[in-house]
C-alpha cells in the first residue's frame, strides 16, 4: 500500500530529517519527494511505501511528530487521496 505524506509549516532547521528519520526507523521507504520553502513557510510531498506496516499507527505518530517539531503532518492512503484529488 501507498501513502502520502504532507508537511506544511513555518520553516525551520531540521524538519526533513526528523519526518525521515521516523521513516526509516519504522522501515517505510520513500518512493518520491518533492519540498519548497515560500516565503518562510515550507511544504513537503512524499510518496511512501506502507507494505507491512499499519497505518494508523504511522499516522497517529506523524501527527504526534508534527506537533512536536511545530508543523502539521498529514497521511493519506494514496487510493483515497487520488479520489479525493480527481478532476
Amino acid at each position: 500500500m501507498k501513502g502520502i505524506i504532507t508537511v506544511v509549516g513555518k520553516d525551520s532547521v531540521g524538519i526533513i530529517a526528523k519526518v525521515c528519520t521516523y521513516l526509516a526507523d519504522q522501515k517505510i521507504n520513500i518512493l518520491d519527494i518533492s519540498q519548497t520553502i515560500v516565503s518562510g513557510f515550507f511544504n513537503m510531498m512524499m510518496i511512501v511505501d506502507l507494505s507491512g506496516q499499519k497505518f494508523e499507527k504511522a499516522e497517529d505518530d506523524l501527527i504526534a511528530l508534527g506537533k512536536e517539531i511545530g508543523v502539521d503532518i498529514r497521511l493519506q492512503r494514496e487510493d483515497i487521496f487520488n479520489s479525493m484529488h480527481r478532476i
